[in-house]
């Protein structure tokens, strides 16, 4: 059996947390000026890198966070220490380091984490699969952690079309709106990890 409620929620929790729309602007910015077939590979790597973080914290999560003896607060605040220093870069435009570098970077960090796969979403995870009961309940947890990361791929892999319509005046003010976005985002993950951090004191 496939539980519909367990998969409905666990999917609109992530896409609101991981915000495919959202997420479109910053990879337009942090991928222009490549050629196309090396941003949609970038895309792709950002997704699978995103899955793999998000499957080893499904799989063992808690256990990793107690190993290393890290709390749910102290990774949010570290994720948007490093978001912060991404979103500083796009906002003055010093992202000319060298191309391979920059794949790399970009593919990994911050578009596969902690963009795609940040403290929000591995969270959320890690308690949707505590909370699942039995096989169907697993299934549809993976189900729907799947069908979100098909989503990102899609929204990414397509949003492409839209740097051959606004050309590159429209990539430098996307890249500055996204860098604006990414500092919004980035402050208030450390002030909600802050605000955990008080609670629990």
């Amino acid at each position: 059996m496939f539980d519909f409620a367990v998969f409905g929620s666990l999917f609109l929790t992530l896409f609101v947390i991981m915000d495919p729309p959202g997420i479109t602007p910053i990879f337009l910015a942090l991928t222009s000026g490549r050629p196309v077939k090396v941003q949609r590979r970038m895309a792709w790597q950002a997704v699978c890198v995103a899955f793999g973080v998000i499957a080893v914290f499904g799989v063992c999560g808690q256990q990793i966070l107690d190993y290393l003896h890290v709390s749910v607060p102290a990774l949010m605040i570290a994720g948007g220490l490093l978001l912060l220093l991404i979103a500083l870069d796009l906002l003055t435009g010093k992202t000319d380091e060298p191309k391979q570098t920059k794949d790399v970077n970009v593919a990994l960090v911050p578009l596969g984490m902690p963009l795609l796969a940040g403290p929000g979403a591995i969270v959320s995870v890690i308690l949707a699969v505590q909370k699942a009961g039995g096989a169907a309940g697993q299934i549809s947890v993976w189900a729907a952690i799947i069908a979100m990361h098909v989503v990102l791929w899609v929204t990414m892999r397509y949003s492409l079309v839209i740097i051959r319509v606004i050309k590159d005046g429209g990539v430098v003010l996307v890249t500055r709106l996204a860098g604006m976005m990414l500092s919004a985002i980035a402050v208030q993950q450390i002030i909600n990890g802050v605000l955990q951090v008080v609670q629990g004191a």
